[in-house]
């Protein structure tokens, strides 16, 4: 998966002046390719995650056309581009708005259980805020299904 989109990259590095279309189309391979996979790599560590940022970084560069060893933190800025980590928290975040206003798949929203819908929280004062129930887990694997991420973030 992260090959493919080096390979591209590698691809489109060889262009000499790159034109404001190529720039476009470049940008949304990266940015449509690392989206691709936000639900697979939450709550990863850093570790794993730091190749797609790297795919990012070195796509900024090939977009705004700058070298290798400058700053890439005024570059993702000005594509007005967040970091990997943070999209992928913004993915889940996107989804779990979307189960709160019952705009998704119905298994999605049989995943998350409300505060509201609880029998046993029916006395507490947060089942009037409808809150998503965050399960706990024992393992880090279980940490990543939507069911405990999604009500985390």
């Amino acid at each position: 998966m992260l090959l493919r989109i080096l390979y591209h990259l590698r691809r489109l590095f060889q262009l000499r002046r790159p034109t404001l279309v190529s720039q476009k189309v470049m940008a949304q391979l990266v940015t449509c390719r690392l989206d691709y996979y936000n639900y697979v790599l939450i709550n990863l560590p850093a570790s794993t995650i730091a190749p797609f940022q790297r795919v990012q970084n070195t796509a900024a560069r090939l977009v705004l056309g700058l070298d290798r060893r400058c700053s890439i933190t005024g570059a993702l800025r000005e594509l007005h581009w967040i970091p990997v980590h943070y999209r992928i928290l913004f993915a889940v975040a996107t989804l779990m708005y979307d189960v709160f206003h019952h705009r998704c798949l119905a298994y999605l929203q049989n995943l998350v259980t409300f505060t509201e819908s609880d029998s046993a929280r029916s006395r507490l004062r947060s089942s009037t805020t409808r809150s998503a129930v965050t399960v706990r887990t024992r393992t880090k694997l279980g940490r990543r299904a939507f069911s405990v991420s999604g009500p985390t973030v």
